[in-house]
């Protein structure tokens, strides 16, 4: 078992050396709350951002996979992805059928088995995730900012990739089971997850935070609520629509492709 040490340094980013029980040490930072300034903000989208994917697609099609959602299920966007995969279609029209699906087939199925799934794909893709965000999240992790991720992906498995890479708050469609524990159909608090803006706001207030040296980091424009609030907003790998609007108004544009990273 690890055993702290003594504090590296004082103040607002407070660092502990440890050794564990082959006697190797490590290094780790907390944020220390008894002091009186507020913590900044960095808010993140999560798929096509840190992800090299999108958690609701790698789940679909395992669910497809493990026969838990039937193969007709791919009839609903197979023609939306073909056109995307040809580069004749546009990707957001490619996901909003995989979500259409997902709701359809989603109604009756057993949470369990849904979640159990989810389970599965973080762990097998936990790593599969864009080196430029994966190294900022860290950055500014250890700077003591409170790490907040926002998806349109379900929030049962938005939850375990937020935990992987070590965000504070994660939020995600929440998908209402009943009394059977299977799903209902329904979505709760649809308008507010909807609006990464107003999940920004409540956040804000909820934890005490500030957006002075704030960050948000997205891929499309619905991050546009969340990007317009930041101090410092980063549009990544961003979609036309996205990147016209952050070149009209000053703001980063990172591309990462293969190994290079690059700013527009």
């Amino acid at each position: 078992m690890a055993t702290r040490g003594e504090p590296l340094a004082k103040g607002k980013i407070v660092g502990y050396r440890t050794r564990n029980k082959t006697g190797v040490f490590a290094s780790f930072f907390r944020y220390d709350k008894d002091m009186p300034q507020e913590r900044p903000l960095a808010a993140f989208d999560i798929d096509g951002t840190i992800f090299r994917s999108s958690l609701l697609i790698e789940l679909v099609e395992r669910l497809i996979e493990k026969e838990i959602f039937p193969r007709e299920t791919r009839d609903v966007y197979a023609r939306e992805r073909e056109l995307w995969l040809n580069r004749k279609g546009d990707y957001g029209a490619y996901v909003h059928k995989v979500v259409d699906s997902f709701g359809t087939q989603l109604k009756t199925k057993l949470y369990a088995d849904v979640a159990d799934t989810a389970g599965e794909i973080i762990e097998e893709m936990k790593d599969r995730v864009y080196r430029y965000t994966r190294n900022l999240v860290r950055d500014l992790k250890q700077q003591g900012y409170f790490l907040l991720a926002v998806s349109h992906s379900p929030k049962f498995i938005v939850d375990g990739f937020g935990y992987e890479m070590g965000f504070d708050k994660t939020y995600g469609i929440f998908y209402e089971t009943g009394a059977s524990g299977r799903f209902t159909g329904e979505i709760e608090d649809e308008d507010l997850i909807m609006n990464k803006g107003v999940i920004v706001q409540r956040v804000l207030h909820k934890e005490n935070l500030t957006m002075h040296r704030s960050f948000a980091v997205g891929d499309t424009e619905s991050d546009l609520p969340m990007l317009e609030r930041a101090e410092t907003p980063i549009a990544f790998n961003p979609n036309s629509f996205l990147y016209r609007h952050a070149k009209r108004n000053g703001w980063k544009i990172v591309v990462e492709r293969k190994d290079v990273i690059y700013e527009l």
